[in-house]
């Protein structure tokens, strides 16, 4: 039996591991820390005696962030109906890049990896909850089918096709471009932004380039994607006209090389890219002060 002190120590040095499951499952690090934090009080609401029965604090803490989260994804579809505009993952920085380090921000906690790409999370979106339960767990994380049924009330053979078929809709959308291409991309589009240049930024667009913007109805944003090359290039020239003084700074932005927009030290935009063949084929720009709380420090860079 473990005493009171281990029984503490372990279960504190899962969170780490819970935050990361918790933000792929849900796509926001708000909604992981919460659900993560349920799962605690959980646990703790036990009676000393049954924690001690349980011989894996950290795979029944999984379990139960599992479940939560599964129920938070159920929920979350209708709220996002509501949602002004379109909805976007939060965007995490790289602590790396910063010189604050600030341990109690759960994205101090996060592993940026392809995982937490934002094409990748966006594919997540368009999963199922328990698509994207089955698929995560096991496909990122090696949990086992058997476990994961246990989670979203399947059989392991039911699991097992559900990550099957997420696995299709990852692979069909996931771009090509290694990341050195990605950086050298996305630092030719900060340089045309900032000189205005519309005919470098068609350049640099693919013609069927879609841009998708989250402002959350707290920030202004456009409501629908915008959608061709031609059509973004003179958006993001409206949008640097409308802001003077706005400064564009290269950053990692979900573990691969995004851009940063600030203007008198307050982060406004958080854009993210997915780039194929050379060309940008998709702009993520996160808008929403909500969404934008990790990225208080970049301020201060």
């Amino acid at each position: 039996m473990r005493t009171a002190g281990a029984d503490t120590e372990d279960i504190a040095g899962e969170r780490r591991q819970l935050i990361n499951v918790a933000y792929r499952l849900l796509g926001s690090l708000a909604e992981a820390e919460d659900a993560v934090q349920e799962a605690y009080a959980r646990w703790y609401a036990q009676p000393p005696g049954r924690r001690a029965e349980i011989e894996s604090p950290g795979a029944w803490l999984t379990t139960v962030t599992g479940r939560i989260c599964l129920d938070v994804l159920g929920s979350a579809r209708a709220r996002r109906e509501r949602y002004v505009g379109a909805w976007l993952p939060e965007p995490l920085p790289d602590r790396a890049e910063e010189d604050h380090g600030r341990g109690t921000d759960p994205a101090d906690q996060m592993v940026l990896d392809e995982s937490v790409t934002m094409a990748f999370l966006v594919v997540l979106e368009s999963m199922t909850p328990a698509e994207r339960v089955a698929f995560v767990l096991h496909d990122v994380f090696r949990y086992p089918f058997a476990e994961i049924a246990g989670i979203v009330g399947r059989t392991p053979a039911a699991c097992k096709q559900l990550a099957s078929s997420a696995r299709r809709r990852v692979t069909a959308g996931r771009g090509t471009e290694p990341a050195g291409g990605q950086a050298d991309a996305v630092r030719r589009v900060k340089a045309a932004w900032e000189s205005k240049d519309i005919a470098a930024l068609v350049d640099l667009l693919d013609p069927a380039a879609v841009m998708t913007a989250d402002g959350g109805g707290l920030a202004g944003a456009a409501l629908r994607p915008v959608e061709g090359g031609a059509r973004i290039a003179q958006y993001m020239v409206a949008i640097a006209d409308k802001a003077p003084g706005m400064e564009l700074l290269v950053r990692s932005v979900n573990g691969a090389p995004g851009l940063v927009a600030r203007r008198d030290g307050v982060v406004l935009t958080v854009a993210a890219f997915d780039v194929t063949d050379g060309r940008v084929a998709r702009i993520w720009a996160v808008r929403n002060p909500e969404k934008l709380r990790p990225w208080l420090g970049d301020a201060a860079v």
